[in-house]
C-alpha cells in the first residue's frame, strides 16, 4: 500500500479513505497546526494523533499544509512529495497574484484593481472610480467568502476601506492588500474540478430563490447555496482548462461566472473541497490515484 499524508481532516479526508484504499492507497491525517512538534521525533511526530502505528515512511503528500509555515516543518520533516506542493499553494492562495498570472496568459477575468494597504483617499477614489456600476471587495487571501462586500456608491466604499485599515492596522496582518471587482448581476457560478489540466467534474452554485429574494447575492456553498453536478458546455471546459494550464496545478478548483455575454475565471483553488463522488465524471477516483501514484 502507498502511504499518503493528508494534512486536514476534513470532508475531503473522510471521502478519500475508501474509494483510494480500494486502490492501493491508504490515506493518513497528519496534524500540523494547534499542536507541539518534537523535531527530534523526526517523521514519527507526524503519527495520528500522536497515536502509536506503523512506523512505515509516508510515500506522498496530498496537498502542502494550508498553513505555510507549520506545512514547511511537515515538509523538511517528511521529506515527501506532493500532489500540490508549496509553490502549487502559492501561485493560487493570493487571489491578485492568480489574477494577475491568468490575464498574462490571455484567460479572461473580471475587471480587478489591487490596493495595497495604507493607500490614500485619492487612490482609493481613482480605484473605485475604474468602475462603472457596484464594486466587489475582497481580501487578497480568505475562502468560503470571508470577508466579501459589494458596495453600490463611494461612501459606502470608502467606509469599508475604513474597516479594512483596522484590520491591516493589526501588526500581525501578513497581507495588507485587498481586491476591487467588477459585480456581475445574475452570472451563474460553477466551480469546475480538473486534474492535470482535464476537467473532471463540474458544479453549478446556486442560492435558494428565498435568499435571492433577501438579498443575498454570493454564491459560496458556505452561504447557503447548493451545488448541483452539471455537464458544462465545451467552451467552458476549455476556459477552465486554460486557467490550469497557465497555473500549471495538478488539483485545482476553477471558479467561473457565465453571464450572457461573457465568461470568466473569477477565483482559483489548490486546496478544493472533494463533493459527492455524483458530482464527478466517471472514473474520477481513478484519476485520483493515479495522480497520487505519479508522485512517487
Amino acid at each position: 500500500m502507498l502511504r499518503l499524508a493528508v494534512a486536514t481532516n476534513a470532508t475531503t479526508y473522510e471521502r478519500m479513505q475508501s474509494p483510494l484504499e480500494t486502490r492501493g492507497i491508504d490515506a493518513e491525517y497528519i496534524e500540523t497546526t494547534e499542536r507541539a512538534v518534537a523535531l527530534s521525533r523526526g517523521p514519527d511526530a507526524y503519527h495520528v494523533s500522536g497515536e502509536a502505528g506503523t512506523t512505515d515512511p509516508f510515500d506522498v503528500g496530498f496537498v502542502f499544509p494550508p498553513r505555510l509555515a507549520e506545512g514547511g516543518v511537515a515538509a523538511g520533516l517528511l521529506d515527501i512529495p506532493w500532489v500540490n506542493d508549496r509553490e502549487a499553494i502559492l501561485r493560487s492562495r493570493h487571489k491578485g497574484e492568480t489574477l494577475a498570472r491568468l490575464s498574462k496568459h490571455g484567460v479572461p477575468t473580471p475587471e480587478t484593481v489591487v490596493v495595497s494597504n495604507p493607500a490614500n483617499e485619492g487612490t482609493l477614489i481613482e480605484a473605485f472610480q475604474h468602475f462603472d456600476g457596484p464594486v466587489v471587495i475582497k481580501p487578497n487571501n480568505t475562502t468560503r467568502g470571508i470577508g466579501v462586500a459589494k458596495a453600490e456608491d463611494l461612501d459606502s466604499f470608502l467606509g469599508i476601506c475604513d474597516y479594512l485599515d483596522l484590520v491591516h492596522d493589526y501588526r500581525a496582518t501578513g497581507d495588507c492588500s485587498f481586491l476591487l471587482q467588477e459585480f456581475l448581476p445574475g452570472a451563474r457560478d460553477y466551480r469546475v474540478m480538473l486534474i492535470e489540466g482535464e476537467v473532471v467534474g463540474a458544479v453549478e452554485r446556486r442560492l435558494p430563490t428565498d435568499a435571492l429574494e433577501s438579498g443575498q447575492w454570493k454564491h459560496n456553498v458556505h452561504r447557503g447555496a447548493n451545488a448541483t453536478g452539471v455537464t458544462l458546455p465545451k467552451k467552458l471546459q476549455e476556459l477552465a482548462t486554460e486557467a490550469a494550464a497557465a497555473l500549471d496545478i495538478p488539483w485545482l478548483g476553477v471558479d467561473l461566472l457565465v453571464s450572457e455575454n461573457r465568461a470568466v475565471v473569477n477565483e482559483t483553488n489548490a486546496r478544493p473541497t472533494i463533493d459527492s463522488a455524483t458530482k464527478y465524471e466517471d472514473g474520477f477516483w481513478d484519476r485520483v490515484a493515479e495522480l497520487i501514484h505519479s508522485r512517487k
